[in-house]
């Protein structure tokens, strides 16, 4: 049994091509069996984020593998110009090498960056609960959290700003000057709002107003702010008054359009607008940057600002590669194997995810 990974990243693919290949987590599971589903793969995991879509999967056949999952991702997300995604194709080794050195934040925009190693893991516990690992994988993400944490305790790869939300704030200071007395509007209460929302009152932002579709979540966080909340149904209304928005959202499409935008700036007195949207899908559609007097940055535009960062960070790379390489000499790929002869029960392929089945019981993490 072999592992592979196929997938796109910030490096390969812009965020137009990223963001319709992204998974929800609440389909997760019904994605997980039809991959499963697919006859060459035995074991899988599916890493999605804002940077990066990645299917990891244990098999008997590479080639055939890598077919299957890519047909896959083009038919479930409709792509109609399959010959604009260039998925890179890892194997064994490469795979293991891959894995580690995303769970360690050196494949991330922003080096070092914090973020990653929780979603690995979130993306882990997702197969793991839907049945869709095995030994192979377990012991392969199980090795990823080591080595995640070996890098980030023995090394300086998380020296300054190591979040997207930090390096927004950043960006946010470049366009203003500075972040004192601004007025800023957070759309979306997860974590990496909340991230950035912290980042911003400590630069200097005098007020945070919190926008969620679950206004009991964006109370919460605004609470945890000193700031006030608004009903998502409501934050139209408060654009004359804000001057920076961050919008990260799981919503499947624009929610700021031109016109909302267009609304507003006759009521700001001639203020900049800056908006920073850290969502994928984007939350923010694209027109809004052609609107004088405002200025919009995605996901993508973030790497400028990050790459003034990575010079310090980019010194460590060479002492965490050392460790991966270290790790993967004294292990091997072999050690990632299960055991030479498993049970019959652990050869078979697991029944059908969607219709109640399950795969032989693995350990927990």
């Amino acid at each position: 049994m072999s592992i592979l990974c196929l997938g796109v990243n910030y490096k390969t693919a812009p965020v137009e091509i990223r963001e319709r290949l992204a998974f929800s987590d609440h389909e997760m599971e019904t994605r997980l069996g039809e991959i499963r589903q697919l006859a060459s793969v035995e074991e899988s995991v599916v890493l999605s984020t804002c940077n990066r879509v990645e299917v990891y999967a244990a098999t008997e056949n590479h080639g055939q593998a890598f077919t299957e999952l890519a047909d896959y991702l083009v038919a479930h997300f409709r792509i109609e110009r399959p010959e604009d995604i260039e998925f890179y194709r890892l194997e064994d080794e490469g795979a293991a090498r891959h894995l580690f050195s995303v769970a360690s934040g050196l494949d991330s925009m922003v080096l070092g960056e914090t973020e990653i190693f929780g979603q690995v893991k979130k993306a882990y516990h997702l197969a793991h609960t839907a049945r869709a690992t095995a030994r192979r994988l377990n012991k392969l993400f199980q090795q990823s959290f080591r080595i995640g944490k070996l890098v980030r305790t023995g090394t300086q790869i998380q020296q300054g700003s190591t979040s997207v939300g930090s390096v927004a704030v950043d960006l946010a200071e470049k366009i203003f000057g500075q972040l004192k007395g601004r007025k800023v509007m957070v759309i979306g209460a997860g974590e990496m709002s909340r991230q950035t929302a912290q980042s911003l009152l400590s630069r200097g932002a005098s007020s945070i107003i919190v926008s969620n579709r679950s206004f009991d979540k964006a109370e919460e966080l605004a609470r945890e702010l000193n700031g006030s909340a608004v009903r998502f149904d409501d934050w139209e209304g408060v654009l004359s008054k804000v001057d920076i928005i961050i919008s990260s959202t799981a919503a499947p499409h624009a929610i700021i359009e031109p016109a909302m935008i267009e609304n507003a700036m006759p009521h700001r007195g001639g203020r900049s607008l800056l908006l920073i949207d850290i969502a994928v899908p984007r939350d923010i559609d694209p027109g809004v940057n052609e609107i004088d007097n405002v200025y919009l940055y995605d996901i993508d535009s973030l790497e400028k600002v990050a790459a003034e960062a990575r010079v310090e960070r980019e010194k460590q790379i060479a002492v965490c590669e050392r460790l991966i390489a270290r790790h993967l000499e004294d292990k091997g790929i072999e050690a990632l194997a299960p055991d030479r002869q498993p049970p019959e029960s652990a050869r078979e392929k697991t029944h059908d995810l969607t219709e109640g089945g399950a795969s032989e019981p693995v350990p927990r993490s």
